[in-house]
């Protein structure tokens, strides 16, 4: 069984910053690509930005130049930082990430619960 636990969320004003976490835990060989996502109310979910295993980081436009996608391999985690938050980021945010259970199995899709980061004044 895999687990993948977030952290971090919560409410934070216009312009300010929020640093989420996500670590993954259990029966885990290797991890791919690692990954957040968030849905706002009434909107689909959208990649936000991912991360592979040699730190190859990919940013949607909307945050490039305001968050900040890192990871570390040997605690399984990967982090988000984000600044200069605005309105519109308000949002679920989840964690994802391709993890293979044994050497010579696949690779399978997991999700964290998500967090909820609300920027407001």
């Amino acid at each position: 069984q895999v687990q993948l636990v977030e952290a971090g969320g919560g409410l934070v004003q216009p312009g300010g910053s929020l640093r989420l976490s996500c670590a993954a835990s259990g029966s885990i060989f290797s991890i791919n690509v690692m990954g957040w996502y968030r849905q706002a109310p009434g909107k689909q979910r959208e990649l936000v930005a991912d991360i592979t295993s040699g730190g190859r980081a990919n940013h949607a436009d909307s945050v490039k130049g305001r968050f900040t996608i890192s990871r570390d391999n040997a605690k399984n985690t990967v982090y988000l930082q984000m600044s200069s938050l605005k309105p519109e980021d308000t949002a679920v945010y989840y964690c994802n990430a391709d993890i293979r259970r044994t050497k010579w199995g696949n690779f399978y899709n997991d999700w964290g619960q998500g967090t909820q980061v609300t920027v407001s004044s």
